[in-house]
């Protein structure tokens, strides 16, 4: 009997055991292509024939591309499941897999304490405007001459969170813990025990009430560039904004000239819209921290989401379904 194949997009950094585990179910195999022209040659010719199911991390869209119409619908027909390692899959085109029959998942949990984390020291950061004195002390100028205007407490400040799941929800207690109200939109109104005392408001009163707007939400059609010209007006002047989401939520060009004008006080970004490329606005702003997109660059989550995935590929060699699915695909 021909024994399934998994195709492994990317590199298992630490849970190797439970990976090498998998081998008592499948083939594992890799890929030979190092750039999306050889990848989809490797598809068309055959040498993929028999996979079951993709284990895709982040970082293999630099081999492959997005996964989009033209890739998967040059996928062997056997592929039936694709596990990708990570909350956000924006790299995917779930409808066109859907169209395939192909199930999609991630972890959508297993990163939510560490992207709040790293939301929060943003926030922090930003509020007290410490990035343009951290530049000064590195270049032997202590806070700079003349000092940066005083920042701000934490304290009492209205916390505006745009998609309150898990990671936003993780940020409004840890928030709390800072004396933050906090408010929050989303598409669909959450229930009394998830909001847990949150106040849900409109869109528009989010952008016109927030002294702090953190971006939680996922990336897809209806979000591009959800933060453009238009919202950034509706602001606070002065207000502190702050992504750990997706780049492309907000419109970089235009945030910059938010910041130019001083309707944006600070920016916290984790995320871009071209990454690795930065805008050069606010690479040139002192304004803005920059981190390079570290939300969950720890061991232990990095480790947590690899053995989530892991999971899913081992359900579907056993059982022929995913412990989960993407919510596009929930009710398919």
């Amino acid at each position: 009997m021909t024994r399934q194949k998994v195709l492994l997009l990317g590199e298992i950094e630490h849970a190797h055991d439970s990976w090498n585990s998998l081998s008592a179910f499948a083939d594992l195999i890799t890929p030979r292509a190092q750039t999306r022209a050889e990848f989809l040659d490797e598809c068309r010719n055959g040498r993929l024939d028999g996979v079951f199911v993709i284990y895709r991390t982040f970082a293999s869209v630099g081999i492959t591309g997005r996964f989009d119409d033209e890739l998967v619908n040059v996928l062997p027909d056997t592929v039936k499941f694709i596990c990708h390692n990570g909350a956000g899959y924006d790299q995917i085109d779930v409808y066109v897999c859907t169209a395939r029959g192909i199930r999609v998942s991630n972890v959508p949990t297993a990163v939510n304490d560490a992207t709040a984390d790293i939301n929060m020291f943003l926030i922090l950061g930003a509020l007290r405007g410490f990035n343009p004195s951290m530049m000064s002390l590195r270049e032997g100028n202590w806070r700079g001459h003349p000092p940066p205007p005083l920042g701000h407490d934490p304290q009492g400040k209205t916390l505006g969170i745009l998609g309150m799941g898990g990671i936003g929800r993780n940020l409004k207690k840890k928030a709390e813990a800072f004396s933050m109200k906090i408010i929050y939109h989303n598409r669909c109104r959450l229930t009394d025990e998830l909001a847990d005392g949150a106040r849900y408001v409109s869109f528009e009163e989010l952008l016109s009430t927030s002294d702090v707007i953190s971006l939680n939400l996922p990336l897809n059609q209806d979000t591009h560039h959800k933060l453009s010209t238009r919202e950034f007006e509706m602001m606070k002047k002065g207000v502190v904004i702050v992504n750990t989401a997706r780049g492309a939520v907000m419109d970089e060009e235009a945030l910059v000239k938010a910041l130019d004008a001083g309707r944006v006080a600070s920016v916290g970004l984790d995320v871009y819209e071209n990454e690795p490329k930065i805008h050069p606005g606010l690479i040139a702003n002192p304004h803005v921290i920059l981190v390079p997109h570290m939300g969950t660059w720890t061991e232990q989550t990095q480790t947590a989401m690899e053995e989530w995935n892991i999971r899913n590929v081992r359900s579907v060699l056993e059982t022929g379904a995913l412990h989960n699915v993407v919510p596009e695909q929930a009710d398919v």
